[in-house]
This record gives structure tokens, sequence and C-alpha cells, in this order.
């Protein structure tokens, strides 16, 4: 069952802009329901100034286009609703159509995990002009904050080294929807695990966690709390060791640690939560070390993110474990990733195809025609040309395109699903493969140079005749 199901237990149809349903019914007044329509779904600057964004949320986007469809109570919801003249907003009949409404639109996508850059289709469907409009909210909610997050995940993990990534957000994230998406989304950018156990089940991905401050304030003294704490759980052993004095807790630890082992369990480690994080996991792993607790270690929190963990890396802080929780779950500093979803090409029964684009006096918002597909070129070692090439399948490529993939692959054909997620696990693989041919092909570069991404000659003269037309 998919994770949606198993939340929600219902249609989802209402998750939408109202907006959506009003153009939905003018189509269908107008008889244009039924048009064939290509819209593709794509951002136009890669997230926290970078310049890659790391695909992810097509799960979710897979069960949201399954199960359109209106609910009985969902359409007297909209029968209920009023215009400004005080009549019904919605007709009988238009309402009585979405009852009848079942996806049949073909997707394509990127799969998860994919490396993407701006104005590339991260998905592109092709339908029903009714049913593309009003998946078009639903699909950027669950693209931008699943990708915005997965992308946030990547770049912490590819500055912390062999240093494992725990997500911890939970409790700082944006709702309940929040927390669970970012934490899939979190382990496929490189997160070991979450804390986050309804994210674990739905989703089949490691949990981690041991106890809270409040534990240790619960006893009569911090070395009380942690020996309670290794006889009830003796094989999740993480001490907490800031509560009060850091260096006396990870002594404290260090004791419970060598009784544990006495016993024939392992300390797991200790966890560094608030100050001076390099010199205090310096102090920590000699203390460890020295108490004979080598395999033990040290674990690090408190509001990290890529730039305060390159830091501890560059300064080869002893640090093994680091949790991440606000500042990933949140993605803090760039809260929202700007997907958009444009209309591309569109015609009636037995007419060719019109193309379309969005013009805006701001050229990086001038969106392309055309029903696109990305094709990345690849050297004979398999490394990223850093070079995409965006062609419409329809016109075909000027160019012969044969060193290298096509990045958008068939989910849905007539709304008949042709595609299975692969486990988050996997797509975690995926992830840091695509991310490692990535860097790898940069580094053929020079410092200066980014990845390309540029039209194929038809598209880019489609384009060129199509805005001189819309300017004209």
């Amino acid at each position: 069952m998919s994770a949606l199901k198993q939340l929600y237990g219902r249609s989802l149809g209402l998750l939408t802009d109202l907006y959506q349903l009003t153009m939905a019914q003018g189509y269908w007044k107008l008889g244009m329901s039924e048009h064939e329509a290509v819209f593709h779904l794509f951002f136009r600057r890669a997230p926290f100034k970078g310049g890659y964004a790391l695909a992810a949320g097509l799960d979710l986007a897979i069960d949201l286009c399954e199960g359109l469809r209106f609910a009985a109570d969902e359409l007297e919801y909209l029968g209920g609703l009023r215009g400004n003249d005080g009549r019904p907003l919605f007709e009988a009949g238009f309402l009585e159509y979405l009852g009848a409404l079942r996806f049949s639109c073909d997707v394509d996508a990127m799969p998860e995990g994919t490396a993407a850059f701006a104005h590339e289709p991260l998905l592109r469907i092709r339908g029903p002009l009714l049913q593309c409009q009003l998946l078009e909210t639903s699909l950027l909610n669950v693209i931008n904050f699943s990708t915005l997050i997965a992308t946030k995940a990547a770049r912490i993990a590819s500055v912390a080294g062999e240093s494992t990534l725990l997500e911890f957000g939970l409790r700082r994230a944006q709702g309940i929807d929040g927390a669970i998406t970012a934490a899939r989304a979190a382990v496929i950018g490189g997160c070991a695990a979450t804390s986050n156990c309804l994210a674990g089940m739905l989703y089949q991905i490691p949990v981690r966690g041991t106890h809270a401050h409040s534990w240790v304030m619960a006893f009569e003294s911090e070395l009380a709390a942690f020996s309670a704490y290794a006889e009830v759980m003796p094989n999740n052993c993480v001490f907490l060791v800031d509560t009060y004095e850091t260096i006396a807790g990870v002594g404290h630890a260090v004791t419970v640690g060598q009784r544990l082992k006495a016993r024939g369990h392992t300390m797991i480690g200790v966890r560094l939560d608030s100050g001076d994080l390099e010199a205090l996991s310096f102090e920590a792993r000699r203390l460890l070390d020295e108490g004979g607790l080598e395999e033990a270690v040290v674990v690090a929190s408190n509001d990290l993110d890529e730039r305060s963990i390159a830091a501890l890396t560059a300064k080869r802080a002893p640090i093994g474990v680091y949790g991440v929780g606000t500042k990933l779950a949140t993605a803090y500093d760039q809260p929202a990733l700007g997907g958009v979803y444009k209309l591309a090409a569109i015609r009636g029964p037995g007419e060719a195809w019109s193309y379309r684009l969005k013009r805006s006096e701001e050229a990086i918002k001038i969106s392309n025609p055309g029903i696109q597909q990305v094709f990345r070129r690849v050297d004979a070692e398999g490394r990223f040309f850093s070079e995409d090439i965006i062609y419409d399948e329809a016109l075909g490529s000027a160019e012969a395109l044969t060193d290298g993939e096509a990045l958008l692959v068939p989910i849905f054909r007539g709304g008949a699903r042709l595609y299975e997620s692969p486990p988050v696990l996997a797509i975690q693989a995926r992830a840091k493969a695509q991310l490692g041919r990535l860097r790898d092909g940069l580094r053929r570069l020079d410092p200066d140079d980014v990845y390309a991404v540029r039209l194929d000659a038809r598209l880019a003269a489609l384009k060129a005749a199509l805005l001189e037309e819309v300017g004209g």
C-alpha cells in the first residue's frame, strides 16, 4: 500500500488550488477538457546557490497521479462553494464529470536520485488538458520539497567524509507531512537513518535514537542515569553527555561503557550537543581511547549543516556520526525550491501540435516549448560529460545522440503504471553514484567551468520562432 493511502486512507483530489478547479470547469464548458496537452515540471535555479539538484518525490507523485479522483464528500463540498453572486461556483454537470474522472495520462520522469539541473524537466505529463491541469499543485508540492531536502542532504554528505549522517529533524519540521517527507528525502540524499519512526515504517528506512536530556535529569545523578539506561537498553547506548558538564559527562559514559564491556556489550558512543564541538570531540576521543573504548564513536549534533560540518572535517575533528536536524529538515537557508509547471504543447482532436511558451521580461522565466526529453552525455568511463541536451521528441534531435542516456523514463502510459519505485536505500545508492559521476566529470574541466544545459538546435530554433511570433 502506498504511503499516502496509509497516511490518509482517502482521495486527495482536493489537494489543489481553487484556480485549478475553476480552470478545469472552464475547459469542460468550452469542450477543451480532452484536448491533449504536455506540461513539464522543472526548476529555474539550483537550490542553495549550488550547481545541481537531486531529483526526489517521484514515489509520492506516482501515488497522486494514480489516485486522482474525487470522493462523494469532496464533490459535495465543491457543490457548496459560491461565487460572488451567491450562486454555485461549480455546475452540477461538471461535478458529475469529476466524479467519474480517472487518471489516463502518460508520465515520464527522472528517476529519484538523478542529478538534475536548471530548466530540465523532472516530470513530463501528457494527456487530457483538464487532468494535467488538476495535477499541477499537488505534483509541485511533493516534487519541490522532496528535491529540496534530498539536495540539502547530499550537500551535507559531500563534506562529511567517512562520517555517518543521521536525520533528526522531526520536532522542528514543517508539520507532520513535512517531517515524513523530509526523512525520506534526507535518506535519499545520503543520511544513513532517521529518528522518525513513522517514516521508518512507511519507507522501510533505518531508525536511530537513544535518550534525551530529560532521561539524565530524571535521575539523581548523571552517572546513575547512564547506568540505568545501560541496564534497560544495553544494545543501544549512545550517552548524551552535555546535560551538566560535557567532559565530566564523557567520564561518566566511559565508566558505564567499561561496565557494559565487562558484561559482553558494546557502548556505541557519546553524543555532544553543545559547546565547541571541535575541541570537545578531541577530548572525548582521548578519554574514550584511554578508557579502552576505542570502538565507541563520537556523535555530534547542534544545528549542523554543510558549512559547520565542513569546518569540523577540515580540522579533522574525530566525529564519527553527525545528527542533522533543523537545518536539514526545514532547508533552513532556502525554504523552497521554486519549481514550476508549464504548458509546452497542446492539440485538439485530429490536430497537429501547437507549441507554447511563457514569455517574460526576465530571461530566466521564459519557458521552453515542445515535448521535451533530456539527453545526458557521458564519456567512455561513464562519467558525465558536463553537458545535457534538451530536445523535442516529436521534432527529433538535430544531432546524433549516441554517447549517453535519455533521462526521462516511462512511468505511466494511458494511466497504466509501468514503473515501480525502488526501495529508498536503492535510490540513495543511485544518488551517490550519480553525484560521483558528476564530480568525476567536472574534475576534467577548468575550475571556472559549470555543467552546461543547452537546447538542441531544432528546439532552439522553435523557441526563437515562437518568441518572435509572440513578440510580434
